[in-house]
């Protein structure tokens, strides 16, 4: 039964759950990812945005807005240390009327109140100054210097890889299926379909399902909407139309389709909205995609749409409350949730990582480890290496003049450094995620 007990397990693998597990391997604990699926980031981490919020959409005093602001300013150190890609390109919010610009200056004031640095509000010349493709229908933008973007995927692995260097185990393709107080561990008893596990402290990440693995321990039931949101994606020849990410004045239903450079070169505009009953229901829709052709043309003229090399779509995990919800849950000590992380969350992770541990760090009086590595070093891309750098890494590795991916350029070496280093790829989808291989023009046709 010794293998089988922890102090803590974490329910899922995407951006929260690995951020957390990052935050604890500081410390000497024995801890568990669980995740039904075969990889790291296969739900809501791997299809969205890629947007790192400034922090002006969130209400004051919640815990989204203030944990927004937080992440966005770690995003550069925790960039630099887990070695992925991260670019602060600024972010413009478009209004279409006079109308609107009152919306303008209340996201202005928010933001200000949320502390986020640097808001102005643009003229329709200013901005066109920052942006001349807009379009001719935007009236005026909000500004926000502090925006950014980043890759979901590679920001995800590298949170994993590193938990899983400091000694994390992760354990996929368990799906758990219920919970259960167990005096033995003074703790809980996580019944899976790979058997049985026994932990101290139990974390919630489980992105859309987190409602259902709380409802396990909890008599005060909580409900997620799986907020379904479609996406092109397109060529990097399109990928110059715009250099800051565009949003709409944000509605009911979130931030609107915007219109933004990825971190790769591509373009992508997205998402829709729709709140959809099943959970596994990512599925693109022709009326989906035509919104998103459609209203992206509101915030900018010119998007070559023959360029659409992919759409895709992602859940997003609402919350009834529209707020992240971190904590111990009252009726069941022991037991932390992470649920309702929906957009900023992808921003939010470095801060919630923190927030989670310190509330552990508390509880069990945590001192880190002398041994723990901070840093990670990602998959070596031979296009940042010097002519003379590449042909000697060649000539002592000649995987890497092996080129197995035409339109990314991406090497044989670089795809078997995807599969042999820590939590390597078990699959297509996995090498994908980690090297682009697939990912461009030719979408490994």
């Amino acid at each position: 039964m010794s293998d089988l007990k922890y102090d803590i397990i974490i329910i899922g693998a995407g951006v929260s759950g690995c951020a957390v597990a990052r935050e604890l391997s500081r410390y000497d604990l024995k801890i568990c990812v669980l995740d039904k699926e075969s990889d790291v980031c296969e739900g809501t981490s791997k299809a969205n945005s890629g947007i790192v919020h400034a922090g002006h959409d969130a209400k004051p005093d919640t815990l989204k807005a203030k944990l927004n602001v937080q992440g966005n300013l770690m995003m550069e150190e925790m960039a630099k240390k887990l070695d992925f890609p991260f670019k602060r390109n600024g972010s413009l919010v478009v209004c279409q009327n006079e109308e609107e610009l009152s919306k303008l200056e209340e996201l202005k004031e928010r933001g200000k109140e949320n502390g986020v640095e640097g808001l102005r509000i643009l003229t329709r010349e200013e901005a066109l100054e920052l942006e001349p493709a807009l379009a001719d229908s935007v009236y005026a933008a909000l500004y926000a210097p502090t925006g950014g973007i980043v890759c979901p995927f590679l920001m995800n692995i590298a949170y994993a890889e590193n938990a899983a260097i400091n000694g994390v185990k992760f354990q996929f393709g368990t799906r758990v299926q219920d919970i259960q107080r167990c005096h033995q561990v003074s703790g809980f008893e996580v019944i899976t379909n790979q058997g049985t596990l026994y932990s101290k402290y139990v974390i919630n990440a489980a992105g859309v399902y987190a409602d259902e693995i709380h409802n396990m321990v909890s008599e005060k039931k909580l409900h997620i909407t799986p907020r379904r949101g479609e996406y092109c994606l397109l060529d990097k020849n399109a990928g110059t139309l715009v250099s800051h990410t565009i949003f709409q004045v944000p509605g009911e239903m979130g931030k609107g389709v915007l219109v933004t450079p990825t971190i790769h070169g591509n373009l992508m505009i997205g998402p829709t909205a729709d709140d959809v009953p099943d959970k596994e229901d990512n599925a693109t829709t022709r009326a989906g995609l035509d919104k998103v052709l459609n209203d992206s043309a509101k915030s900018v003229k010119g998007i070559p749409t023959r360029q659409v090399i992919t759409s895709f779509a992602g859940l997003r995990a609402h919350e009834d409350g529209h707020e992240f919800l971190i904590g111990e849950v009252k009726d069941a000590r022991g037991f932390i949730d992470c649920a309702g992380i929906e957009s900023p969350g992808l921003t939010s992770s470095p801060a919630i990582g923190e927030l989670v541990a310190g509330i552990l760090k508390e509880k069990l009086h945590l001192e880190e480890k002398e041994n723990f590595i901070a840093t990670r070093k990602g998959i070596l891309d031979p296009n940042t290496l010097s002519k003379e750098e590449r042909v000697k890494l060649i000539k002592e590795k000649p995987a890497y003049g092996n080129i197995i991916c035409r339109c990314e350029m991406i090497t044989e070496g670089e795809i078997i450094d995807a599969i042999h280093r820590p939590l390597g790829a078990k699959s297509l989808d996995g090498v994908k995620r980690r090297t682009r291989a697939g990912m461009g023009r030719c979408q490994a046709g």
